[in-house]
């Protein structure tokens, strides 16, 4: 039996026929809207309700809709009346509109509810059919233009000013207030009606919803002016409508919608882009103010923090196409944090709200949708920042603890009862302790905010975590590197004292730091992470002594480890320093220790502290060998540095002279310290008056070294070392430069003579590493430069005659000389002479192996082909047998060139460097693979350097590179693949993008049938980006190299699947 009713044909036909355009031939829906035009659009509208009245009143196929739409109008006065007006042909539109789609909702929900159409169902193996209520796309589109019309005519000509006005064609004459409120409250209790029932309510929300939300504001809280003829029960109605939907619909989209509607404060200026738009109405202030209530509940709702993110940073490129969309994020980050830190006015505390907002705001760190991850944690990083700085204390007891939680509950300082917890029991899972590390990572370094508070609530961890770092560095742990940038971030941000004294902390030296419990332990996890579990007692006394004595081993070395990454900021050199220092008072203090351990009668106390200080001792001794092992070498930064080095070892000398039998290792220390400072007065480093003011602090312990020493040798030394210094080096005796030749490995004699004509530094530089390679090596080029122009420019002088490549000093000085011949073929038939002495491993000249450097490294810069090809020969063998000394200096003039230099030259100079580093690689052969990480590096970086050329020589290099490591790949091999696939797709320039097909093409040429197990982890991603390049890419050649690399990889695939058979004969002897 059928529904009684109109279909929903008819329903649509009629709507169709109310908007028909004049004449039929023009844009459907345009005549609806009445604009510039005026008359026609009113005659249209006119002309269009008496063809559908006619209809109705005539037609007995209109006859169901006809008693349909009378029933709906008996239930809408106002509509009803509306619809009979023929005085306003615009309202009389917009009411037949509404009791048309209020007759659709009622025949939607009739069919919805009809149980022929519950009873349908799928057939086998077919889609489920559509219900009975569903529209098509066309019918879609005809409710969506009638929505459309409806809320045009029915809303928005009894909007006032600044209340959900859009930019747009000019708003007909504002209706007279007497009608308006009665029209506006019955055109929005329709739509609101019609919006609860899906079919309708979707289309409605998703493009009216900023004006239907006007409507309610307006007529709900709105002054009473512009509600006359509406009711206080009704303006009730419309206030928990507003409620209703706004908690009905998407929370971010409500957000955004009411942000709309507050509208732009009033100073702020218009973003970039928007100075061409039409400016809008300011909003009024009683709907700013109901606006921004609305946003506070919304805020103080569960999951609002969230809600409120979303709706302001949605469809923000968090790309960024260029520097102006990417201002215009870092904008939206900071006003959004600024909103979620101030405290709205209708809360009832600033407590409460922290309470309810700080959990949220740790929420955003933790988002995994990689589109909006880095956005979320700008803002919570901003949030939280923000928040410490206005309301610390809050701050710190509802973000900072909660944040650092899992840290703080394994800490020595924690009261934990650990009767109540077994052996093995697990206080911090593996994922809780790396999202605790990572979100500190995210808070603290990214935000790189070094407030007092945020340095003290990290401190109160930092032992915690340089353990977790620890136990890192000696497994296999992705934890490593966040906790590393950790701990330098706090010893970078913190002063100098308090780096040193957490430093000391570290080492077990103080208690500054509280470290992990004594009874936690840490755990390897299943994901590459750690747990912390509770630690099992051992009864064996000595293997507790043997793991505690490990576990310090272990810090030390991490310690150190860390140190060597904070030897530029002079950190390592200070901390060098104060171990020296406490290695003094070590020193002081043994005989009392000897006397008070001899001592009988002694306190169990006096015996526990006696103890203590041995272990203390034990600590500094240990700690001062390990530094000197693994980094004393480059230690020092500066000259103070240097001072207070030798101060301590002076110190240490008058308050414990050379005795016993650790006399002569004392003896031999502080002859090594003097020394150093005679070869600073020497000429080893070029001393500024500042730098004397620093070496008299020098003068009282050497004076006192002078009469108190025991050996008469190093009581002249010191004499005459302070005289040297009181005249700023003008008195210079005997006895300095032997101590000087002493330290820098030279005979005695070699360092006061200089052959005429040899640069500056030739012959002062002759020994082993001079401890001051890294300040002077800078300053001693210039002086050169000048001599060689002084040479140059003498009147006929061609330059000195070369010498035979002999083993004699004098001719190897000869050589060094012509090698800053102004003429090119004498200055490169000296480089080949001493590439030909390191060849022959000629004793003399092995040991002037930095200055065979320096002058290589400054030959390479000439622009003669001949000349700088035979440097590069020269630097390569020199590296090859040195590569641990010269392969950082290599790639540090690699990474930076030299200063003062132009940009063109400086990039000519990194490329030769970059075939030094190519020639290198081939001597070493296996062992590159020592020097993987900063070779791979230093290429990743030319990669991305500004010039062209550049770019494609470290992509080359890059690939030969990877070639010569075959199986020792390992991880970089996904570094590589990032670098070039961005590159390839990215680039520019052509000749760049062929460098980086042509990595590929080398790393599956030089891996052969072994590319499928090296790369196995990207090689799908290879053969991705080489079909990509095949596809897209303009340039011939880079294209013909991707599809020989594509044949390559074709090819190894076909010896792997389909291996050659070979016939093979068995000959097998049965029993």
């Amino acid at each position: 039996m059928a529904e009684p009713g109109p279909g929903l044909e008819r329903v649509l036909e009629a709507l169709e026929l109310l908007l028909r355009p004049p004449g039929g031939s023009a844009e459907r829906g345009g005549g609806a809207v009445p604009g510039p035009e005026g008359a026609p659009r009113l005659e249209t509208l006119r002309s269009n309700a008496s063809a559908l009245e006619e209809r109705l009143r005539r037609e007995p196929r209109w006859e169901a809709l006809r008693g349909l739409r009378r029933a709906v109008l008996a239930r809408a006065p106002a509509l009803a009346a509306g619809a009979a007006d023929e005085a306003d042909p615009c309202w009389a539109a917009a009411c037949a509109l509404l009791a048309l789609l209020l007759c659709l909702k009622e025949r939607l929900a009739a069919l919805a509810a009809a149980p022929s159409a519950r009873g349908a169902g799928a057939g086998p193996g077919g889609a489920p059919p559509p219900s009975a209520d569903t529209l098509s796309v066309a019918q879609g589109r005809a409710v969506g233009r009638a929505l459309r019309a409806a809320v045009g005519l029915g809303l928005v000509p009894y909007l006032p000013p600044g209340v959900g006005q859009l930019p747009g064609p000019p708003a007909p004459p504002p209706v007279p207030r007497a009608t308006g409120g009665a029209r506006l409250h019955a055109a929005t209790a329709a739509l609101t009606e019609l919006a609860q029932h899906p079919a309708l309510g979707a289309p409605l929300l998703a493009r009216h919803l900023g004006l239907l939300l006007a409507s309610l504001c307006l007529l709900g809280h709105g002054p009473p002016a512009y509600s006359e003829g509406v009711s206080e029960a009704e303006r009730a109605r419309c206030r928990e409508t507003l409620q209703h939907i706004l908690d009905r619909i998407y929370q971010p989209l409500a957000v955004r919608e009411l942000l709309i509607l507050q509208g732009r404060p009033k100073q702020s200026p218009p973003s970039p882009g928007e100075e061409t738009k039409p400016a809008l109405v300011r909003a009024p202030a009683w709907l700013r103010r109901l606006c921004g209530q609305l946003l506070s509940e919304r805020l103080m709702r569960p999951s609002g923090v969230q809600a409120v993110v979303r709706g302001i940073m949605e469809g923000t490129d968090a790309g960024g196409a260029g520097a102006e969309a990417a201002a215009v994020d870092w904008r939206k980050c900071n006003a959004v944090a600024k909103i979620l830190a101030s405290c709205p006015q209708q809360c009832r505390s600033l407590q409460e709200y922290y309470r309810l907002v700080c959990p949220q705001v740790l929420g955003l760190l933790h988002i995994q949708d990689k589109l909006t991850a880095r956005q979320f944690q700008r803002v919570a990083t901003t949030t939280l920042l923000t928040m410490v700085k206005e309301h610390p204390q809050l701050a710190e007891k509802y973000l900072l603890q909660p944040l650092l939680a899992p840290l703080l509950r394994c800490s020595e300082t924690a009261e934990l009862v650990m009767e109540d917890l077994s052996a093995g029991a697990v206080l911090v899972t593996e994922a809780e302790l790396g999202s605790c590390v990572e979100d500190v990572l995210k808070v603290y370094v990214v935000g790189n905010d070094s407030s007092s508070l945020l340095l003290g609530s990290l401190q109160s961890v930092l032992g915690v975590v340089f353990s977790l770092y620890s136990f890192a560095k000696q497994n296999v742990s992705y934890l490593r590197s966040p906790c590393q940038e950790i701990l330098l971030w706090f010893l970078e941000k913190s002063e100098r004292e308090v780096s040193l004294a957490v430093l000391e902390g570290f080492a077990g030296l103080n208690s500054i730091v509280p470290t992990l419990h004594p009874r936690c332990r840490f755990c390897a996890g299943s994901e590459g992470g750690a747990t912390i579990a509770v630690e099992e007692t051992i009864s064996d006394e000595d293997d507790a002594l043997y793991q505690k004595i490990s576990l310090e081993q272990c810090h030390i070395e991490s310690l150190v480890e860390l140190l060597s990454h904070c030897q530029k900021s002079g950190l390592a050199g200070d901390f060098f320093i104060r171990c020296l220092q406490a290695l003094t008072h070590v020193a002081v203090e043994d005989e009392v220790a000897s006397n008070l351990a001899a001592a009988p009668g002694g306190s169990l106390l006096e015996l526990e502290q006696y103890h203590a200080g041995q272990r203390r001792k034990l600590l500094v001794l240990q700690l001062v060998a390990t530094l000197c092992e693994s980094i004393s070498d480059t230690v020092f930064t500066d000259v103070a540095q240097v001072q207070e080095f030798v101060a301590a070892t002076l110190q240490r000398a008058c308050a414990s002279p050379a005795r016993g039998p650790g006399a002569a290792v004392e003896a031999q220390t502080l002859s090594m310290a003097m020394g150093l400072v005679a070869a600073m007065l020497g000429g080893a480093v070029q001393l500024q008056s500042s730098d004397f003011t620093v070496l008299k602090r020098l003068v009282p312990l050497l004076e006192e070294l002078s009469r108190t020493y025991p050996e008469p040798v190093t009581q002249e030394l010191a004499s005459d070392l302070r005289i040297a210094i009181c005249t700023h080096g003008a008195f210079s005796p005997g006895t300095l430069g032997a101590a000087a030749d002493g330290v820098l490995g030279k005979k005695p004699g070699t360092g006061v003579q200089r052959p005429t004509g040899i640069p500056s530094g030739a012959s002062s530089l002759g020994g082993g590493r001079a401890p001051s390679w890294h300040s002077h090596s800078n300053s001693s080029a210039p002086m050169e430069r000048s001599e060689e122009q002084t040479l140059s420019h003498e009147p006929g002088t061609t330059g000195p005659a070369l010498a035979p490549c002999t083993d004699s000093p004098a001719g190897l000085q000869e050589l060094l000389v012509s090698a800053y011949d102004p003429q090119p073929p004498s200055r490169a038939a000296a480089l080949r002479c001493l590439t030909s002495l390191i060849t022959q491993r000629d004793p003399e000249a092995l040991r002037l192996q930095e200055k065979l450097l320096q002058v290589f490294l400054e030959n390479v810069q000439h622009e003669d082909a001949f000349v700088y090809l035979s440097a590069i020969q020269g630097i390569a063998l020199l590296s090859s047998e040195y590569p641990e000394w010269i392969l950082p200096i290599l790639l540090a003039e690699y990474r930076c060139p030299a200063r003062g230099t132009e940009d063109a030259a400086a990039t000519i100079t990194r490329m030769k460097l970059g075939e030094v580093l190519m020639r290198v690689t081939q001597a070493l052969g296996d062992m590159v693979f020592k020097h993987r990480e900063p070779l791979v590096q230093a290429f990743l970086q030319g990669a991305r350097d500004p010039d062209s050329a550049l770019r494609a020589s470290s992509l080359s290099n890059l690939g030969e590179l990877c070639q010569h490591l075959g199986f020792q790949l390992g991880s970089i091999v996904q570094e590589v693949t990032s670098c070039v696939t961005a590159i390839a797709k990215t680039d520019p320039e052509a000749e760049v993008r062929r460098a980086a097909v042509h990595v590929v093409v080398v790393l599956l040429r030089g891996l052969s049938e072994k590319a499928t197990e090296v790369l196995r982890d990207v090689l799908r991603d290879l053969y991705r980006l080489l079909k990509y390049v095949v596809v897209a890419e303009p340039d011939g050649a880079t294209k013909l190299h991707a599809q020989l690399a594509l044949e390559e990889l074709d090819a190894v695939m076909r010896r792997v699947l389909f291996p050659p058979q070979t016939l093979e004969k068995k000959i097998v002897v049965l029993p």
